[in-house]
């Protein structure tokens, strides 16, 4: 049986006990033995996380931008880079941990801004043909916090959506389509990101926006049995992982 580790807190706003419930549900139906806790403690023990085949974090602007456990961020990056998966969606990953640098090279990305708020009217466009994570999904709209990301040029992106929506500084520049879906490697483990789940009825109310969701952490799940199935190994990143 896979094992899924989710963590969360942080900003209540972003509804992290709602949204990590129902990933927990959506797991567990997909035959995932899921621990769902509501702390950082968890991220102590590297053992721990080695264990697991997916980790889920859903902690918007943890204080002062940094884990609050000693070797945290360590641990879960040396863990995904044994082929341990990482998925998350909105702030709950990429508006994280805003102090640590390694955390945004993992993961892939940053918000840095959300134009017009949480009301915002717009469209996610897929990259068709992209990956089987979006196959045969259409563009959808949605209403919620449209998220201006800075992003990792390595990352696969999997559906975008087009700048300026609203009147903001950034109308000054020309139109630009920012990343909302996307996966990268970091070392054997997969990363799958998703800027949709402002709230969790995003996930109602945009039905597409579940569906990526699920098949993205489903991806990101079966990094460690791939690489194991093809005796890939994690020594050709070792001399880089010496530098913590």
């Amino acid at each position: 049986m896979k094992k899924a580790l989710i963590f969360y807190g942080g900003w209540d706003g972003h509804e992290p006990a709602q949204t990590t419930l129902r990933m927990k549900n959506i797991l567990e139906n997909e035959g995932f033995k899921v621990d769902r806790v509501d702390s950082q403690e968890p991220l102590a023990n590297l053992k721990y996380l080695m264990s697991m085949d997916l980790i889920i974090p859903c902690w918007t602007m943890a204080a002062d931008g940094r884990f609050s456990v000693k070797d945290a961020g360590k641990n879960i990056s040396l863990a995904v880079s044994e082929g341990v998966g990482l998925a998350g969606w909105h702030g709950g990953m990429c508006d994280a941990f805003r102090q640590d640098v390694n955390w945004q090279f993992m993961t892939g990305g940053q918000w840095v801004s959300h134009p017009g708020g949480g009301d915002v009217e717009y469209t996610v466009n897929v990259s068709q043909g992209a990956n089987p994570i979006v196959e045969g999904i259409s563009d959808f709209p949605v209403k919620s916090e449209q998220y201006y990301v800075h992003i990792d040029p390595a990352i696969e992106v999997l559906a975008t959506t087009r700048f300026p929506s609203v009147s903001f500084f950034n109308i000054a520049n020309k139109p630009v389509d920012v990343p909302v879906v996307w996966t990268k490697m970091w070392g054997l483990g997969r990363v799958f990101y998703s800027s949709l789940g402002h709230l969790d009825s995003v996930f109602d109310n945009s039905p597409s926006s579940q569906v990526i969701m699920t098949r993205g952490m489903l991806w990101a799940a079966g990094g460690k049995k791939y690489a194991k199935k093809n005796g890939l190994t994690s020594e050709r990143f070792q001399n880089q992982a010496k530098m913590y």
